[in-house]
């Protein structure tokens, strides 16, 4: 039986999932999935914060990238981040809860090309994420089992 693309993306998901470790351990929800999309967020704790008293951008950067890489694997390709960059708008504070929303914006060859905006619990804009992922060798789970 073949998979619908949703179900492919859903599949792919549970089994990242289930060994993405610095996800769970930063405290990443995994919100929604679908093909070349993802939606992750988390609330910024006090060990979260840095010496400014607001998020550290590494956790930002962090919650970005695992919405991206959820996106980029929901076809049954491992894929990897071939190039990241973020620009920080505004800061996380703590309490916030920061969603990050990710999106395919092309798919060619091995490449791909995603954007991620990470906003707060108001729909404030914290930060804009692009990444650059690159397919490799692997599935994620096998479609005749």
């Amino acid at each position: 039986m073949q998979l619908s693309p949703q179900e492919t993306a859903e599949r792919c998901a549970q089994a990242m999932w289930a060994r993405d470790d610095a996800s769970q351990w930063l405290g990443c929800k995994l919100v929604a999935i679908g093909p070349g999309t993802a939606t992750m967020s988390m609330t910024v704790e006090k060990h979260h914060t840095n010496g400014h008293d607001i998020c550290h951008g590494g956790f930002i950067f962090t919650l970005a990238d695992s919405a991206f890489a959820f996106a980029c694997n929901s076809y049954n390709q491992i894929v990897v981040a071939q190039q990241n960059s973020i620009t920080f708008v505004a800061p996380g504070k703590s309490g916030d809860r920061l969603t990050a929303e990710a999106r395919e914006v092309a798919r060619f060859g091995r490449s791909g090309i995603y954007d991620v905006r990470v906003c707060d619990q108001d729909g404030k804009l914290i930060a804009e994420f692009r990444g650059n992922s690159r397919v490799i060798q692997g599935k994620h789970f096998e479609e005749n089992a």
